[in-house]
């Protein structure tokens, strides 16, 4: 692959601009070389032994990386919204009741496919500004006397916001008071960014993709399915053809999957499980929570707002951060791309045009960190929205004393 398509310079209104572009979006991530240089090669059969060694390799990976032994993992060409179904369809019937906790934008669209799905979603509200709320779900579960609500369904990491959801107290909410309902986890933008114990944590279904911690091209998405929800599955009535998991638990054993696989992705997946494994999960995991609080510090320098109100719900791989009343959050966003080529994430739903998103999740090292971060100072002086100098600053010097 040449270098003019993996680092192709950017152009605009004020003409080309030279050097590497910023990806600083929390999803799709910046590539490793190694990941895209794994990918540069021919089509294999896929139903012959180098392949067969192949998926049993990623389905092995896959399981350390969610932080399991038995779980079974789905694997799907699909994005993340495929897993979303795959999850349902798998595990309930129509008119099932599904708990969710309305933590964002990504939180909305499961709910909106599930109601597509047939099932109804039981929505507790938030203020976009803080996880799910373990009391609250034990609250509607003690309620559900007649045991309608089948599912408990929670985004680990709503990108929208930057708030992170605590798993293990959702599950603790649910044993306390003895439902049954199974615990499904978006896991999409937490995998590979900060800890995920699905075995520790009692996960029934997980859901993830390739594009974001993971360090992979978008294209393929994961479930990770304990025996409970696979016994589920054996009286779901919901259609299901293309997400059903059973010939997938058969994949587990052999490599081998029921449709034609994105083989090339799977070696970019084996290249990025490899550098996982390489620099370790712990030091992973500490990277981005430092590169989280630096870009916190950042902000708090330059006297702005996150969009995440409780630092115990603070996200390790993405940052929002909210502009002051009667500024334009895109137009921002439109002039740090055009001025300096960088792109970062927009805010979607209620909070649209009111927040940035700096992403800080993937294949990131604090120079590139910095080099965001300047990006974005530069920017909101063009922008002319009211701020404090020094965020930058900031940054540096906590990650210069954490080196």
């Amino acid at each position: 692959m040449s270098a003019a398509l993996t680092n192709a310079p950017h152009s605009n209104a004020v003409g080309r601009l030279p050097g590497r572009h910023f990806l600083q979006t929390p999803g799709p991530t910046n590539l490793p070389d190694t990941v895209l240089r794994a990918m540069d090669r021919n089509a294999i059969n896929h139903r012959g032994p180098e392949f067969g060694r192949l998926g049993r390799a990623v389905i092995a990976g896959m399981r350390e990386v969610f932080g399991t032994q038995s779980g079974m993992i789905a694997l799907y060409p699909a994005s993340g919204t495929g897993a979303w179904e795959a999850a349902l369809v798998n595990t309930l019937s129509p008119g099932d009741h599904v708990l969710m906790s309305h933590t964002g934008w990504f939180a909305h669209l499961w709910e909106q496919m599930a109601e597509r799905l047939g099932l109804v979603a039981v929505m507790l509200e938030t203020d976009w500004r803080r996880g799910a709320d373990p009391a609250a779900i034990a609250d509607a579960l003690s309620a559900d006397k007649e045991g309608r609500i089948k599912a408990v369904c929670v985004v680990h990491n709503e990108t929208s916001t930057s708030c992170l959801s605590d798993v293990a107290a959702v599950r603790h909410a649910i044993d306390k008071v003895g439902h049954g309902a199974l615990l499904m986890v978006d896991a999409i933008s937490s995998l590979g960014c900060g800890p995920f114990e699905f075995d520790g944590w009692g996960v029934d279904v997980a859901i993830s993709g390739s594009q974001k911690g993971l360090m992979v091209p978008p294209g393929l998405s994961f479930n990770a399915v304990s025996p409970k929800a696979m016994a589920a599955g054996k009286t779901a009535r919901l259609a299901r053809g293309y997400w059903d998991w059973a010939p997938l638990a058969v994949a587990n054993e052999t490599g081998f999957f029921p449709y034609t696989p994105a083989v090339n992705l799977l070696y970019a997946l084996e290249a990025a499980i490899g550098l996982m494994r390489a620099e370790g999960f712990p030091a992973i995991y500490a990277r981005h929570a430092r590169f989280a609080e630096a870009t916190r510090r950042a902000a708090a320098a330059w006297g702005l707002e996150l969009q995440c109100l409780d630092a115990r719900a603070y996200s390790p791989g993405v940052t929002a951060v909210r502009v002051p009343e009667g500024h334009s959050a895109d137009k921002l966003r439109g002039l740090i791309l055009e001025h300096f080529d960088m792109s970062l994430g927009n805010g979607l739903g209620r909070i649209e045009d009111r927040v940035f998103r700096i992403g800080h999740m993937g294949d990131i090292n604090a120079l590139q960190l910095m080099g965001a971060l300047a990006g974005v100072e530069m920017g909101l002086a063009l922008a002319g929205i009211p701020h404090r100098a020094g965020g930058v600053q900031a940054a540096a010097a906590y990650l210069a004393e954490t080196a």
